[in-house]
């Protein structure tokens, strides 16, 4: 009992000692009182703590409490958060897929690693630094893991390929593999120019600008810039891209906070597009940085918007290092369009499952569908610079054409097709067998666009694994708006997998209401 004592005292005393730097008021002392409870749950609570996790899950408690962009990052989650935005990450360069237990390669990176040895598309990888991974019931990140590596470590990959009876070796040596953050850039109408960005990252504006200097290359005078499901990124990326687009001194965005004093964002002298027009295409998942630019756009009155009310997150975030490689990423300000407008969607602090779920109630309550079920009031009203149009704030960009979101069209055994993997699985069969014909057949994407029809055996495929995992139309009718969709969406995806994504977008926004509503205002 002594010495039980003696632990007690000792704890308390070191806990007094190490307060004494931490506040002016040691007594009440906020960061005291948590120091306790942190130091007397790990030295003497009954059962063995892991005293990292306990801290972690503070952090998180202190955080949640806050607004919902506010959060804790371990150094796994960092890093994973991380590469889409940094626009790299080492590893062997190649796009694949698992079919049934196998890697199938979908592309190699060009210019990359295993393209410069010759792997090609097609290619089966069982074999990493002979470490079986086919055949094994190998999680896909596990894959990842001993595929990816350190630059200019080897990767000894073993390659079963189509054709070729005997097992394929090849040293691949790691190496910095460029992540894109612009899908699809290409001429969608005569002088009418498509680019679709994925996020804002460290590479987004030089990736925009080669995109921009292609296209206007090819004639293209007026641009759409669909920033549909953009989830945002860094704002410094969203406001060179704004800049683009603007005349020199116009504003971009500014943000303010409690602690931070108020900065401006403006557009610079050296802007690549300031004559054509410009349509910008949203959605309910348009979010953050994407929604920086489309606010900057419509408030200068330089272009458009189509499509449906964007998400609403008008908060600035700043990244906090930790020693140990984690993050704090802690809101610091709002940001404010042009017009003044804050467009963040209202919040309760702690409340993140229903902030989770407001896209859900739009379309629970007709936002998405019926353009006349959504009410600003008056006090949200603003006006743009230019030609003195009412836009609105409090919750996302509105779109000046609203385009319904079409809930008929994917019906739920598409959906089905679609989770069940059902329709990406039968894809890579269909690419393995056909690969080479195909190319054969159209060697550029012009005739396979104009020319190419899914074959009823493709389909037919789908239909008879999707009867095999009990997945069936309710009736006929439901069968017959199924496979129009269905079939636009498989001809994407052979495009995709002959060429790139801008093919595939090429392809699939043919049938997009919103690309269309785009199309109809351009011409």
């Amino acid at each position: 009992m002594k010495r039980f004592s003696l632990v007690i005292t000792a704890l308390f005393t070191m806990l007094a000692a190490q307060a004494q730097f931490s506040h002016p008021n040691n007594n009440d002392s906020p960061l005291r009182k948590l120091s306790i409870a942190e130091m007397a749950v790990t030295n003497l609570y009954v059962d063995s703590v892991d005293e990292t996790k306990l801290v972690e899950d503070a952090i998180r408690g202190m955080l949640e409490k806050l607004d919902p962009h506010s959060s804790y990052s371990t150094p796994k989650e960092v890093k994973q958060m991380n590469e889409p935005l940094e626009g790299s990450f080492e590893g062997i360069g190649v796009q694949f897929n698992m079919m049934e237990d196998t890697l199938v390669v979908i592309q190699p990176t060009t210019k990359g690693p295993s393209e410069k040895v010759g792997i090609i598309a097609g290619d089966r990888i069982v074999g990493v630094n002979d470490t079986a991974i086919a055949g094994v019931k190998m999680s896909r990140e596990e894959i990842m893991r001993r595929l990816r590596g350190p630059k200019g470590t080897v990767a000894r990959l073993k390659i079963v390929r189509q054709g070729i009876k005997d097992t394929l070796f090849f040293n691949v040596v790691r190496d910095k593999i460029p992540v894109k953050s612009i899908d699809a850039a290409y001429i969608i109408r005569p002088q009418v120019g498509l680019i679709r960005i994925g996020n804002f990252g460290a590479t987004t504006y030089r990736e925009f600008m080669d995109a921009l200097k292609m296209l206007k290359g090819q004639g293209m005078r007026d641009l759409i810039l669909d920033l549909q499901s953009n989830g945002g990124g860094y704002l410094q990326a969203a406001a060179e891209i704004g800049s683009e687009f603007l005349n020199q001194g116009d504003m971009i965005v500014y943000t303010e906070g409690r602690r931070v004093p108020r900065r401006e964002y403006t557009a610079q002298a050296s802007g690549q597009f300031r004559e054509g027009r410009i349509v910008v295409l949203v959605d309910e998942y348009t979010a953050s940085a994407a929604e920086i630019v489309t606010g900057a756009i419509q408030d200068q009155d330089r272009g458009l918007v189509v499509g449906r009310r964007t998400f609403g997150k008008g908060l600035v975030q700043r990244p906090i290092d930790l020693p140990d490689g984690s993050m704090i990423r802690l809101t610091i300000a709002h940001y404010y369009t042009p017009s003044g407008r804050c467009i963040q969607k209202p919040y309760e602090k702690g409340k993140q499952k229903d902030y989770a779920m407001d896209v859900a109630n739009r379309l629970k309550h007709g936002e998405l569908t019926n353009k006349d079920s959504i009410h600003f009031a008056d006090s949200l009203k603003f006006y743009t610079l230019h030609k003195h149009r009412t836009v609105y704030g409090g919750g996302g960009i509105m779109p000046d054409y609203f385009v319904p979101l079409d809930t008929l069209r994917y019906t739920k055994f598409h959906r089905e097709l679609a989770a069940k993997s059902v329709i990406i699985n039968q894809n890579l069969r269909y690419m393995d067998k056909n690969r080479k014909p195909l190319h054969e057949q159209y060697p550029d994407f012009a005739q396979f666009k104009a020319e190419y029809e899914v074959p009823e055996s493709y389909v037919e495929a789908i239909l008879k694994e999707a009867e095999k995992q009990n997945i069936k139309p309710k009736d006929d009718e439901e069968l017959q708006t199924t496979l129009p969709y269905l079939k636009m969406q498989l001809k994407s995806l052979v495009a995709r997998d002959l060429w790139d994504m801008s093919e595939y977008y090429s392809i699939f926004n043919e049938e997009s209401d919103i690309v269309k509503k785009a199309l109809e205002i351009l011409e």
